[in-house]
């Protein structure tokens, strides 16, 4: 059966198009989400609260003016506003963090599966970058950042930030998703519950196998 050069555009354009659609558009003016679908109206594919009981503070938070604590393994923290702490943010497809970095601290390789990440410095000095897909031979894009300061990661890239200061940093960024997601690599890889085989990752990362038992060790969860 021959099959028209038309036929197969318009069917790889829709494939595209729903591999597009996290985060839909909103079909109305909000969506707050909402626990008890009970209270709620169903809405691009989520309970949400009727509308008209919508109130100023679900489109509210505080506290991005303090100091997150940056006193453990990796000297950062990520203090997130997303849709779980703004049920306003349901359906608008956007969120933001915080992120505060001791002296020499560092948000270490991780990928936000959902979303793109544009990040602007307001104190200290950042080294930050992302690398690019196998496709694209794993380049790695970096630069050096001041206050004032905006870099961009692609969703999905593996992506870091690291305080090379000897003074804290602190970051804002704004991600393309109302639950961006994050997977951070080595946590993953060697974190993992149940943990991957060590034999597996051995031969993956080229390391010896009690190598890679101690690295579970550290990072079990």
């Amino acid at each position: 059966m021959k099959v028209s050069m038309s036929l197969i555009l318009i069917t790889l354009w829709a494939l595209v198009t729903i591999a597009k659609a996290y985060d839909p558009s909103p079909l109305q003016d909000f969506c707050v989400a909402i626990d008890d679908p009970k209270n709620g109206v169903f809405v691009n594919g989520k309970f949400c609260k009727d509308p008209k009981q919508a109130k100023a503070e679900d489109f509210f938070s505080s506290g991005l003016n303090q100091a997150g604590i940056t006193n453990n393994k990796v000297k950062s923290n990520v203090t997130t506003v997303n849709v779980d702490q703004i049920p306003g943010l349901n359906t608008l497809g956007i969120s933001l963090v915080r992120i505060d970095y001791a002296p020499y601290g560092q948000n270490p390789p991780h990928t936000h599966p959902r979303a793109t990440e544009i990040l602007v410095l307001v104190e200290g000095t950042l080294y930050v970058g992302f690398v690019s897909s196998n496709q694209d031979n794993n380049r790695l894009f970096a630069k050096v950042l001041n206050p004032g300061d905006v870099f961009v990661f692609p969703i999905g890239m593996i992506h870091f930030q690291v305080n090379i200061g000897k003074t804290p940093a602190v970051a804002f960024a704004g991600l393309s998703s109302q639950n961006a997601g994050v997977i951070t690599i080595a946590d993953t890889v060697f974190g993992s519950t149940p943990p991957i085989n060590p034999d597996i990752l051995a031969q993956a990362f080229q390391l010896d196998v009690n190598v890679v038992k101690d690295l579970e060790a550290k990072f079990k969860n």
